[in-house]
């Protein structure tokens, strides 16, 4: 992650809480008064942020010492330290609402990814994760994926071309070929839209059923997205890919799914055969870690 990035979310995020100052902690705290805390995990789980929270206290002291048990991507068992940090009471006071915010939010996208990443370990898949993120935080959610074992698509729009349903709705009327065939509108917007884009960046398209990825592998597209299809779906979109990928000159497309993907359904996906699986429940419905702070003296 960027330092200079980092630093810009937490001071918005201090800013937010602080405001004009801790009424409470500046009225009861002398300035010069120094204390130790440490964070524990209250629940076992995969640890992500350390550096996050740190930050938060350093912003508000920087000479605040700071001692580390683990490191991001550990797992944790329940009650065991992560961190140890002394310096100016004030500054532990203000900044732990702060941090525990980030350090549990972030470990529990890590610990829900590490949960999907063991369930599919078996099989030659990976666990990627969505653009659906909080927005202002998605660099940092997208770094918790990474420490619970999974992987980052693309970060924003700027990154590669995905052509869902709407995008095609919408292409398909500005044609000013006007085809007969609909296959031969969208295989005509695929190619208009690899000569537009930088060289080398990837084409994603959506296919619900087994017409639209043969559209999809027809046309050439890097990526064929296998949406909201049954597992059996998948399987045999699977196999009509991987059978007919001489129907373009490109090499055989990834094959992603996604599209209600839970930890209930996620190993009978991973047994299609397909490449990657998307989740957007990693980064919008991760339930946040236990984790706490504790003034030692």
């Amino acid at each position: 992650m960027k330092l200079n990035t980092v630093r810009e979310i937490v001071q918005r995020a201090l800013r937010e809480d602080v405001g004009n100052g801790d009424i409470t902690t500046d009225t009861i705290v002398p300035e010069i008064s120094e204390s130790k805390a440490r964070i524990y995990a209250r629940e076992k789980g995969v640890v992500a942020g350390l550096d996050i929270a740190i930050e938060v206290f350093r912003q508000l002291d920087r000479k605040i010492r700071v001692k580390k048990f683990v490191k991001d991507g550990e797992r944790v068992r329940r009650n065991q330290p992560l961190l140890e940090l002394e310096g100016r009471t004030r500054a532990l006071l203000t900044g732990e609402r702060t941090a525990l915010n980030f350090l549990q939010h972030l470990s529990g996208v890590a610990t829900l990814t590490r949960k999907y990443v063991d369930r599919v370990k078996p099989f030659c898949v990976k666990i990627f994760d969505t653009r659906k993120t909080i927005p202002g935080l998605r660099i940092l959610e997208k770094y918790a994926v990474r420490m619970g074992g999974g992987h980052n698509h693309r970060m924003g729009l700027y990154e590669m071309a995905m052509l869902k349903d709407n995008h095609l709705k919408i292409g398909s009327k500005f044609q000013v070929q006007n085809p007969v065939k609909g296959s031969d509108v969208i295989k005509n917007l695929v190619k208009g839209l690899r000569k537009r884009i930088p060289e080398g960046m990837k084409i994603e398209m959506e296919a619900r059923d087994l017409n639209e990825v043969r559209v999809a592998l027809e046309s050439g597209v890097d990526i064929i997205m296998l949406d909201n299809m049954t597992p059996a779906g998948m399987r045999k979109a699977v196999e009509f890919i991987r059978n007919n990928s001489f129907l373009t000159d490109r090499k055989r497309p990834v094959i992603e799914a996604s599209g209600n993907v839970g930890l209930h359904n996620v190993r009978a996906i991973a047994k299609t055969g397909v490449d990657w699986i998307s989740i957007g429940r990693l980064t919008h419905s991760a339930p946040a870690l236990d984790i706490s702070l504790e003034i030692l003296k």
